[in-house]
């Protein structure tokens, strides 16, 4: 397992490529999301220009409009405001998301919650959703206004189970991958499924796409998680143990529980049974994640959603889209950000 911890040592630049291919597209992207969120309510106005300054790596932006490159749509702006769209539920997501976990800080800045209190973030991210649904709408697509619609209620649904299952250190690898798949995973199949509605291609191809975005998603979802325990990579500039520190059960965690020895898993209990966790607990669960060797299995069992998603690709032919593509599902395990 050593050979997927030396691939972060090397550049993988699909992510770049991947910009520079839709970039001229992607500055629509960004004034249609500035332009959606306009209001004349002062508050609403300062949240969302604050939202949009910090910044992100529109990675579901992206993929739409890289799907919908690859699946042959070239005229039209559709791809613009439905990439705006699925940029809008996934900002919707962290708003609440941040809510329900006491987040502070995300992207290096303070949360939303943070500065401007818990129910102003709710209803916030509530009206970026209301605003992304009258797009939807005058897309006039039903299986876009379908697809996106679903996505959004089974990420809501993703959210309720992690919280059902909040603090259980020995929850099942299974709960945790429904949890993943719904809360991740789903918006991105939904983006890389509408480049191939965009594109008018048949269900075979829809099907693929939606598949590899999922797939993509899971890699994606375990790779952060995986990233928030790994002291090793503290040269990279991401500041570790976020989820610890809120409480939240990923499957590093789960891993080690599992593995553990019966004095570790009641100390790993107690940890998390706590309202509060310092460093000194953090300190003790990194020496344990590290003498079972938890990062590696965590690395190992992405490889197997990047060789599913990079299989499904094999159903179109070869192009700049396709090739950056495949690359991508390797960076979204070896990114250090």
């Amino acid at each position: 397992m050593g050979t997927v911890v030396q691939l972060k040592k090397q550049i993988n630049n699909s992510y770049s490529e991947l910009k520079s291919l839709v970039e001229d597209k992607l500055v629509l992207v960004e004034e249609r999301i500035k332009n959606q969120l306009t209001s004349k309510v002062e508050l609403v106005q300062d949240m969302t220009s604050y939202h949009l300054n910090t910044g992100g790596k529109r990675l579901r932006a992206l993929l739409t409009l890289g799907s919908a490159k690859l699946c042959g749509y070239l005229k039209g702006g559709r791809d613009i405001n439905l990439a705006a769209c699925v940029e809008l539920i996934h900002a919707a997501t962290l708003m609440h998301d941040d809510v329900i976990d006491n987040g502070e800080i995300r992207r290096g800045k303070k949360t939303l919650n943070s500065l401007w209190g818990n129910q102003s973030s709710i209803l916030v991210g509530d009206y970026l959703l209301s605003r992304c649904f009258e797009m939807m709408v005058e897309d006039g697509n039903l299986e876009v206004l379908r697809l996106l619609s679903s996505t959004s209620a089974r990420i809501a649904q993703g959210e309720i189970l992690q919280l059902q299952h909040k603090g259980e250190v020995d929850m099942l690898e299974e709960t945790y991958f429904k949890i993943i798949s719904a809360k991740t995973a789903e918006l991105f199949s939904t983006a890389t499924k509408i480049g191939a509605i965009l594109g008018n291609r048949n269900n075979k191809i829809k099907e693929g796409l939606e598949f590899y975005g999922r797939n993509l998603g899971l890699t994606f979802q375990i790779a952060d998680d995986t990233l928030d325990y790994n002291s090793e990579l503290n040269l990279f500039g991401k500041k570790i143990g976020n989820d610890f520190f809120e409480g939240k059960i990923t499957l590093p965690i789960i891993l080690l529980h599992q593995q553990a020895n019966k004095a570790e898993k009641k100390q790993i209990k107690e940890f998390f049974i706590k309202k509060k966790r310092d460093d000194e607990n953090f300190k003790i669960i990194l020496g344990l994640i590290k003498k079972h060797n938890i990062i590696s299995q965590c690395y190992k069992k992405a490889e197997h959603f990047i060789n599913l998603s990079s299989n499904s690709l094999s159903i179109f032919d070869n192009s700049d889209e396709k090739r950056i593509f495949n690359k991508l599902t390797s960076f979204s395990l070896e990114r250090s950000f």
